[in-house]
């Protein structure tokens, strides 16, 4: 293949596919599928969220060279101590919301970056709204739950009229959304018409900014038309750094991802790993990539935050002769959570999806965005067909006490207005020795994002395709609960060992992540695309 997107729905992977056919760039694909993304997975992305987007484009006919990673995560609106004070839930509801970023950031990549205009890219997603798609697995298995949870707490069928009438069907087909249910979406395509009209400004401004204000409010939050007019997106450098041979370009924070994913790298290359032969049904392999993970998330929790807001000790981190000092503490013993991370650095002051592109000249983007947990805050702007993001949560909220995905984030992350949260988003492009794209890869699944990019790359890394480096089994440990998390086919091999008094607990998963990848083929054909099995996405291509 000479371009491929490979997104976590065929519907949007084939509408970024048909922006490489209109002679368009790697950015006018991602842009395409992610507005897309927002019809076909309503429960993991959409335009109430937010999210990155790093791209590469070493020789593009229209920009020429360009490296940039663009911030378009949420923002609060609110102070530090606001959920404390005030009791408010930051998983469900108006306080959960805040505020989006993804249709700023997509047209300011679009803008910048692309090379088609709006109608264009926007025409593939208004046609999935008007004409429909068809729920698979994972919108059932989404869907599912939630209709349990309105059906035990019947007050949500009128507090979030959208999300039960129009997403979960009114819970009619029965107790779930089949596979196979046509869900159209006129009120969406509304929405975008007045985007593809008037730019960002028919986001934030005029009814559509008013209804999403509205919702928000009617819904017990706080945000004013004048939160959501002053969003603005950030560009920064992406976070770089050279390991085996290959250089990763990342998302700086307010992404956790980046730094951690290459923390982890690094230690793993302090301990000369073998890449070449990475395994990780290999004891030796799995143990030090799970120590190294301990390390690498121990920091995340202690230090990172928005460096709008908070000096990060990033270069530190990263430094090698610190990365050298967590190397040397690993052995062949684990140890009590206290044991890991870097002390002493600062002062004591204190549902997501991904899109990888490659398009015909070698330009590369790796775009991830999220509404947080499943479906948002729940909150729906009726009039324009879309939930909202419950992103609120993924600051620190409650001091000392976990979020939804079970991590405990210093007050460096507490909410301020304008303040973006930590997140665990990693879009990663790949380069060679000899500065050409190797492989593009990002994921969906809170935490394991880190991890389930991470052991995509590591597999890559190790030769093989991007279909075993998708499809191969994983793991997750995330410092803090120290629990392994395992998927099913490694189950048996991680018990025993654990059994020998290798890790502290084991459980159970079925998902450590769902990735995205793309991969130059070693034979010289192209590219290899892949979407994760575990999500039931599909990559498209072009010849």
């Amino acid at each position: 293949m000479r371009g491929a997107v490979a997104a976590d729905h065929y519907v949007a992977s084939v509408a970024g596919k048909s922006m490489l056919e209109q002679g368009g760039n790697a950015v006018d694909a991602a842009v395409a599928a992610s507005f897309t993304l927002a019809v076909v997975r309503p429960e993991s992305c959409g335009i109430g969220g937010g999210g990155f987007m790093v791209i590469h484009l070493p020789d593009d006919p229209t920009h020429g060279y360009v490296h940039t990673a663009i911030n378009y995560r949420e923002t609060a609106y609110v102070d530090g101590d606001y959920f404390e004070r005030t009791g408010k839930s930051s998983t469900i509801g108006g306080a959960a919301v805040a505020v989006p970023g993804t249709v700023s950031g997509l047209l300011y990549a679009l803008e910048h970056y692309g090379t088609l205009d709006r109608a264009t890219v926007l025409a593939p997603a208004m046609d999935a709204a008007k004409n429909g798609f068809h729920p698979d697995e994972n919108y059932r298995q989404a869907s599912d739950g939630l209709i349990a949870r309105f059906n035990k707490n019947p007050e949500m069928k009128t507090k979030f009229p959208l999300m039960w009438n129009h997403f979960l069907q009114s819970g009619n087909t029965p107790d779930m959304v089949q596979r196979g249910d046509l869900i159209t979406n006129d009120s969406m395509l509304r929405a975008f018409e007045l985007i593809a009209e008037k730019g960002r400004e028919g986001f934030t401004k005029g009814e559509l900014g008013i209804a999403i204000v509205n919702a928000i409010q009617n819904a017990g939050g706080e945000m004013t038309l004048g939160d959501l007019e002053g969003y603005e997106v950030l560009e920064y450098e992406p976070l770089e750094r050279e390991i085996n041979g290959h250089t990763f370009y990342t998302m700086p924070p307010p992404s956790s991802g980046g730094v951690t994913m290459l923390e982890t790298l690094m230690i793993l290359e302090a301990l000369n790993y073998d890449f070449d032969n990475h395994a990780i049904n290999n004891g030796e392999s799995s143990h030090q990539l799970i120590e190294a993970l301990k390390h690498a998330f121990a920091d995340r929790s202690n230090y990172l935050a928005d460096p709008e807001f908070i000096d990060l000790p990033i270069d530190d981190l990263l430094d090698i002769s610190v990365i050298e000092e967590r190397a040397q503490m690993i052995t062949s013993q684990v140890h009590d959570p206290k044991y890991y991370g870097t002390p002493n650095l600062i002062p004591n002051d204190h549902g997501t999806s991904h899109i990888s592109v490659i398009d015909p000249w070698g330009g590369a983007v790796a775009c991830t965005e999220t509404v947080n947990l499943e479906f948002g805050s729940l909150v729906g702007v009726n009039d324009f067909g879309f939930v909202l993001n419950n992103e609120m949560d993924d600051f620190t909220t409650q001091r000392g006490k976990p979020n939804a995905f079970g991590l405990i984030q210093s007050d460096r992350n507490l909410p301020s207005p304008g303040k973006r949260p930590l997140s665990s988003m990693s879009p990663t492009i790949v380069v060679d020795e000899n500065g050409e794209v190797f492989a593009i890869s990002g994921a969906s699944g809170g935490p394991r994002i880190i991890t389930g990019t991470m052991h995509s790359l590591l597999n890559a890394m190790a030769g093989k395709s991007a279909w075993e480096s998708m499809n191969a089994p994983r793991f997750h440990h995330q410092w803090l609960p120290n629990t392994l998390f395992v998927e099913p086919e490694l189950m048996g091999i991680m018990t025993e060992r654990s059994g020998q008094g290798n890790w502290n607990t084991i459980q159970q998963t079925n998902r450590a992540g769902n990735v995205q990848i793309i991969i130059r083929d070693p034979d010289g054909k192209g590219w290899q695309s892949a979407s994760d099995r575990r999500k039931g996405g599909q990559p498209a291509g072009i010849d």
